[in-house]
């Protein structure tokens, strides 16, 4: 599922929010996280997803926060009902830390929800709890709006979605390609999922991707790629040797870097400081791609909250890399491409079934 752009509120409109859980504690700690945030109105609460549908058009909510397992109606069922009559409605899935919670919650992102957010299972204080949801909860909820007066434009003209290709001029030398390197979050998962398939099987370069998600999510995420493609998709371990037509998932919660050992690259894991409010970071493993292949590693970076790869995309450029980014019409979320294009760093924009394309263009 895509969304061409951000959604305009009128001046003074608040996000309208519908909190869907058959747990009366979490319903009170959503609502009440939500309700401190001025940009915010909780609209109703329903215990499960047969309720919810109810609702929906009576108090006409712009998200809805959707438990995974509920009595009477679950929320992959609710999702479906939802993307059928409600496809534009914004749908943030509420998941377990477990391996159960993360393959539901990858099927819901399949099935078109626009992100998700964890459950811990011991999260401490109830003024943890709080924190964490509006430190997780909020920011999630706003990435799909423009909320208040428009600035001024800044940035030169996004470049428009089209069947084919959109390059930015290349005057640069060319160099052998000998690593793919991509930067994903939000709307990631699908996204992965449409470009594998078309990633020839005897592709030669090695890809390493960073999408920011916990530990079991990414494990579980490279086993559903695995299914998508003939080239070997893991999750990536510490000292694993970087090999050609093979595709490694940075793991939860450590960065992912590339370095030289004797005359390989091999694969350096680390839980230093999250950059961006990320582990894994994108930036991390960029940085680590330009000291190690200089202008023969290829960046694309793709949907995405926020600006991670923004920095990385900066070194890689100096070093000669060709860097391609996601447009805008065919992202979830145009943060992250956005703040690459916008600084004028993208060689190429294009739409998300011309990534793979412009990849073997440029190879």
């Amino acid at each position: 599922m895509t969304r061409a752009a951000k959604t305009k509120l009128a001046p003074g409109e608040r996000i309208r929010a519908l909190v869907v859980d058959d747990s009366v504690i979490i319903r009170r700690l959503v609502t009440h996280a939500l309700g401190e945030d001025p940009n915010v109105e909780v609209v109703g609460s329903a215990a499960n997803g047969a309720i919810a549908l109810k609702m929906i058009p009576l108090v006409k909510p712009h998200v809805v926060t959707l438990d995974i397992e509920m009595p009477e109606m679950d929320g992959l069922e609710t999702l479906r009902h939802i993307r059928k009559s409600y496809p534009d409605l914004i749908v943030i899935m509420f998941s377990t830390l477990s391996e159960r919670g993360a393959a539901i919650t990858l099927e819901a992102l399949t099935l078109g929800a626009n992100d998700y957010v964890t459950k811990a299972a011991n999260s401490g204080s109830l003024d943890q709890s709080m924190a964490r949801l509006r430190g997780e909860l909020v920011p999630k909820f706003k990435q799909f709006f423009s909320l208040g007066p428009e600035p001024a434009p800044v940035a030169p003209p996004r470049i428009a979605s089209t069947p084919v290709p959109v390059r930015a001029p290349w005057n640069k030398p060319r160099t052998a390609c000998h690593a793919v390197v991509i930067g994903v979050s939000t709307g990631g998962p699908p996204a992965l999922a449409s470009l594998m398939p078309m990633v020839p099987s005897d592709f030669r370069q090695p890809i390493l991707i960073v999408q920011h998600m916990p530990p079991v999510f990414t494990r579980l995420l490279a086993e559903r790629l695995q299914t998508l493609t003939k080239l070997r998709v893991r999750e990536a371990t510490q000292g694993m040797a970087v090999e050609g037509g093979n595709v490694y998932i940075a793991p939860g919660d450590f960065h992912m870097k590339v370095a030289r050992k004797g005359t390989g690259i091999v694969i350096m894991l680390d839980q230093a400081e999250p950059e961006n409010s990320c582990r894994p970071a994108v930036d991390v493993l960029f940085r680590s791609a330009a000291d190690v292949y200089g202008a023969s590693a290829m960046a694309v970076i793709l949907t995405g909250m926020g600006r991670d790869g923004l920095r990385g995309v900066e070194k890689l450029r100096a070093t000669g890399s060709y860097v391609v980014a996601q447009d805008e019409a065919s992202s979830v979320v145009w943060g992250m491409p956005g703040a690459v294009v916008t600084a004028g760093l993208a060689d190429s924009v294009v739409d998300l079934r011309c990534v793979v394309p412009e990849i073997q263009r440029h190879l």
